[in-house]
């Protein structure tokens, strides 16, 4: 059970793009999982990385280059693609963007 009330958030509203950074903000963050939401300038990302479990990226706003095992794969607005467990990703902002990472 949580501790605190249901609460209605704007995901897009939340972070805002800085120039020349990466801004994050861990929503929850439990044993069971976490959902973080980033906000990328262009050309700003996350280099290579692995994780122990299945994670998605949904796009909020903007375009993002996401590379699973070094397969590009370009989302936009909208789209979500999911990383498969303990292979390498990484992901950059083609344009300012916004993602929600679980």
């Amino acid at each position: 059970m949580t501790d605190h009330l249901p609460e209605v958030l704007n995901l897009t509203k939340i972070l805002q793009v800085q120039t020349g950074a990466v801004v994050s903000r861990t929503l929850i963050n439990q044993k069971t999982g976490t959902v973080t939401l980033f906000a990328f300038d262009k050309n700003e990302g996350l280099s290579e990385h692995t994780a122990p479990y299945d994670a998605s990226v949904y796009v909020l706003e903007g375009s993002m280059e996401i590379t699973i095992s070094s397969n590009p794969y370009e989302l936009n607005t909208g789209d979500l693609i999911i990383m498969p467990a303990n292979q390498p990703h990484a992901l950059k902002a083609i344009t300012p963007a916004k993602l929600e990472q679980h």
